[in-house]
């Protein structure tokens, strides 16, 4: 085990790997920026230390800073959590340079499965479905246009290096092509230092579904059951067979293909019932609580284990995946705006509580939320025996739920729990689209 770990982090996120570090016995330093050093993860820490002004890539960003952070305290691994640094193989070869680990897959993994379109050809390869899209990286617009009419529209652009969303680009027509071909490669280089592009035919009334695995440095490796839309697990449209293929597909591929450490595959699931993968998160997730609350195991402890280089501390037959578990991400943003960020003061608080709630949160009476991150405040995760119980319970912790001084999207997720689509487990990953986000603010869920 680790002698000391670094966490270059923030947020809800950093709060989660100290609180692991303490239930492992293992002393951790918090790294923040400018920005956050009032943040509750630096008011926790035993100890901690600022690596640059609020800018994410003078701080976070900064892999000099992170690793004289790290070496400065006399930390011998760096937990890089999700976002940020957590998949970028650059720093974790810098890291084992200076003889910290990093606490993820190793750099040369991080290389193999880092980008999307040559991991889909290496899991294909194994046996594992995959959404038909163009037969390489996009060279330029009239590869794209060719190469979408002989698939047909509709496609979805996606970076090859890319994740978490940014550069995706729906494109319905060649017209839409023009526009956004260009505009992909550009947010893909700004946000990966990599334009590169490919394009996935789009799967209509899709539902987004992910595997959770864990895999050690010996061979050894589990799954931990999946996550429907992210949100909530076990999948409510999954018959029990394909659920069981699904699972072992999963786990055999990325072991076959030499994968290591925590890792989420991503798949779309179509109306037919038919999965293809799309993708691999080579680190937590932030959605990892809904597995945690469904099986017992901490995933954050775990992933710092195999870090180090230690066996899986259960095998698959000692994984119970019980009952139901939905997640609510609380962001300072307004719903009724576009769901546009927010800032200002935590001026209240209150967080729900009671049997099969959990709240993981950086927040207290007095934070200023800043304007340089990710929105996200707070994750509300809540477990029952069934999705009934879930939905009940997270009815009553929704409306305990109460922040003032800065505008979040509660009202909007206590809009979608009485919303027929979601009590009836009819969602897509395009509702929102199809339907528009009033159709979910309390007091106009149909």
């Amino acid at each position: 085990m680790f002698n000391k770990i670094l966490i270059a982090n923030r947020g809800e996120i950093a709060v989660r790997i100290l609180r692991a570090c303490r239930d492992l016995g293992v002393p951790a330093v918090v790294a923040f920026s400018e920005a956050d050093r009032e943040t509750l993860a630096v008011r926790m820490a035993d100890e901690a230390i600022c690596i640059g002004p609020a800018e994410a890539r003078k701080s976070y960003l900064n892999q000099p800073a992170v690793v004289s952070a790290a070496m400065i305290s006399g930390c011998d691994a760096v937990h890089p959590g999700y976002g940020f640094l957590s998949e970028d193989a650059g720093f974790a070869e810098v890291c084992a340079a200076h003889e910290l680990h990093f606490i993820g897959p190793r750099a040369e993994v991080l290389e193999k499965f880092g980008s999307k379109y040559a991991v889909r050809r290496m899991l294909a390869a194994t046996g594992l479905p995959t959404v038909p899209g163009s037969g390489g990286i996009l060279s330029d617009l009239r590869d794209a246009l060719d190469q979408a009419a002989a698939a047909g529209y509709p496609v979805l652009l996606k970076p090859s290096a890319g994740g978490g969303g940014r550069g995706m680009r729906l494109v319905r027509s060649p017209r839409e092509m023009e526009t956004s071909l260009p505009l992909s490669r550009s947010e893909a280089q700004a946000a990966f230092g990599d334009d590169s592009v490919y394009f996935e035919k789009w799967i209509e009334e899709s539902r987004h579904i992910e595997v959770q695995v864990l895999i050690d440095r010996h061979g050894n490796g589990i799954h931990l059951g999946e996550r429907d839309c992210s949100v909530q697990a076990p999948s409510p449209a999954m018959a029990p067979e394909a659920r069981e293929r699904l699972r072992d597909l999963a786990i055999r591929s990325v072991l076959a293909a030499g994968y290591e450490n925590a890792g989420t595959l991503e798949f779309l699931l179509d109306g037919e019932g038919n999965f293809y993968f799309i993708e691999i998160n080579c680190r937590i997730q932030v959605e990892h609580p809904v597995t945690e609350l469904l099986t017992g195991v901490d995933l954050i402890a775990e992933q710092i284990r195999l870090a180090a280089g230690e066996r899986l501390s259960l095998t698959q037959e000692q994984v119970e995946i019980r009952g139901h578990a939905i997640e609510f991400r609380i962001n300072a943003e307004d719903p009724s705006d576009n769901f546009s960020p927010q800032t200002g003061m935590v001026e209240e608080l209150t967080l729900p509580a009671g049997p099969g709630v959990r709240v993981d949160t950086h927040l207290y009476p007095g934070y200023e939320v800043p304007p340089y991150y990710d929105s996200l405040l707070a994750k509300l995760i809540v477990w029952g025996e069934n999705r009934e119980m879930a939905l009940a319970r997270s009815r009553r912790a929704l409306a305990e739920f109460h922040v003032s001084g800065v505008k979040t999207n509660l009202p909007f997720h206590r809009g979608i729990i009485d919303n027929g689509a979601f009590l009836g487990a009819e969602v897509s990953t395009n509702l929102l689209d199809r339907v528009g986000p009033a159709a979910f603010v309390a007091g106009n869920a149909g």
